[in-house]
């Protein structure tokens, strides 16, 4: 479904009065999503995890410089793709439109027939959230919009960046599942967090990102007990984490 091949990104910074130097933040990225699968990006901050999902969906700033290839079903990615962006921060939606009319648009856009009601009710939202501005949600509550946001285009592919970030574990479950049954009807999702163990459960591999490259990926079976069937750089993520006591690999 997706496939990612040889993808660099860097921004061009001045150097001295005339010349510029290109500051590599990825290197050489190479990963696959196939249907059915939920595929984690795992990493720490500053890793590039955000800066990957946004290469994807082409939405790079204006300075930056990218290489490689990205397609979704053997084309490369248009607006008029199924395939939709689960963002981490609510600075995406429109500041000065309802959440009801932003579904309604999105819905229209992608040719869906679902109503803002129903794609509230879907995420655990209350119809009566429809008529509210992005600056009256809470902080879970604008998450929750953005994944009824997503799932109103209908994609066959979620890039989900950071989902569960600040989510309660009733609320986080709410993004998994949703994630699950995309994948379960044929669909796929990449999921970018720091936080593996959340979307574990429901992951059918994992890749390891730091400093920019792919260093490590597995089986999501393997991150089990001590590790020990996976690469180093993924057994010393999983071994320092707190439910496993901050262990050395």
């Amino acid at each position: 479904m997706l496939r990612v091949a040889g993808l660099s990104v860097g921004v061009a910074r001045p150097v001295g009065l005339r010349g510029t130097q290109v500051l590599p933040l990825l290197t050489d990225i190479n990963l696959t999503v196939a249907a059915g699968e939920i595929v984690v990006v795992l990493g720490a901050s500053g890793a590039g995890k955000s800066l990957l999902a946004h290469a994807i969906m082409n939405i790079l700033p204006a300075n930056a410089q990218c290489s490689g290839t990205i397609a979704l079903h053997g084309h490369p990615i248009t607006p008029l793709h199924p395939v939709a962006l689960l963002p981490q921060h609510h600075g995406f939606l429109d500041p000065l439109a309802r959440v009801g009319a932003q579904l309604s648009w999105m819905a229209r856009r992608k040719g869906q027939a679902a109503t803002p009601a129903a794609l509230l009710a879907s995420v655990g939202l209350d119809a009566s959230v429809k008529r509210l501005m992005p600056h009256q949600l809470s902080g879970g509550m604008a998450r929750r919009v953005l994944l009824a946001l997503a799932l109103g285009a209908a994609p066959d592919l979620i890039i989900a960046d950071e989902p569960t970030a600040g989510l309660d574990p009733t609320n986080s479950t709410i993004v998994t599942t949703h994630l699950q049954t995309l994948a379960k009807r044929g669909g796929a999702a990449l999921v970018i967090t720091h936080d593996l163990m959340s979307v574990l459960p429901i992951a059918t591999r994992v890749i390891v990102l730091d400093n920019g490259r792919i260093v490590a990926a597995a089986p999501a079976g393997q991150f089990t007990g001590a590790g020990e069937a996976l690469p180093l750089p993924a057994r010393n993520l999983w071994r320092a984490l707190p439910e496993n006591g901050f262990t050395d690999a």
